[in-house]
């Protein structure tokens, strides 16, 4: 076979399968995908420096709840600043309708001592609060959120790997949604005063 006619059928062939490629379009069936759903969240006490804090205590106001701990080295200094800053753009009276509530998932060095002076570092009106290891599992998986303790090289030194998301809770005690991670502060404001009205 001659080299002109070989490459006149690799062109034929290269043609019918563009050709293909553009105008084929088999009917496939519609395929409905999963759609996660929100967490339950709901009612929870754990210790802040204050004493015990309860999620009852701010009925009426829209609360967001953070999972996270002290000796996070990046997401949650991230997560908080994003959020004061955000709360910096409320005006005073939308600001007096809102709670925020750290829940450390480190009881072992997160002292309620610890929590407070980390909290009002990034806004005055932040809560730090934490539990038994038991009771903290048991509120995070209904909360939807993760975390899992990591050993590092330093002896005896860990990490702790966390969802960063931030839980909007309504006024009533009800998940209402969630704020990424690393959100801009006028997109944590946005959804703060949506969820107000």
């Amino acid at each position: 076979m001659s080299e002109k006619i070989l490459l006149g059928i690799v062109a034929f062939l290269t043609t019918l399968l563009i050709g293909l490629g553009f105008f084929w379009n088999p009917e496939l069936p519609e395929r409905v995908l999963p759609q996660a759903g929100m967490a339950a969240g709901g009612e929870f006490t754990l210790e802040s420096a204050k004493g015990p804090v309860s999620l009852k205590d701010y009925r009426g106001k829209l609360v967001l709840v953070y999972f996270g701990y002290t000796y996070c080295p990046d997401i949650c200094p991230t997560s908080l600043a994003g959020t004061a800053a955000g709360l910096n753009l409320l005006d005073p009276d939308e600001l007096a309708q809102v709670a925020v509530i750290f829940v450390s998932v480190d009881p072992e060095r997160d002292t309620p001592a610890r929590l407070k002076e980390y909290v009002e570092f990034f806004h005055p009106s932040m809560v730090g609060v934490t539990g038994t290891p038991e009771n903290l599992a048991e509120i995070a998986k209904r909360y939807g959120a993760f975390y899992a303790r990591q050993p590092v090289e330093a002896a005896g030194g860990y990490v702790v790997d966390h969802s960063s998301e931030t839980y909007v809770v309504g006024r009533e005690g009800q998940m209402l949604s969630k704020i990424a991670h690393a959100a801009p502060p006028d997109e944590v404001a946005a959804e703060i005063r949506r969820r107000l009205k």
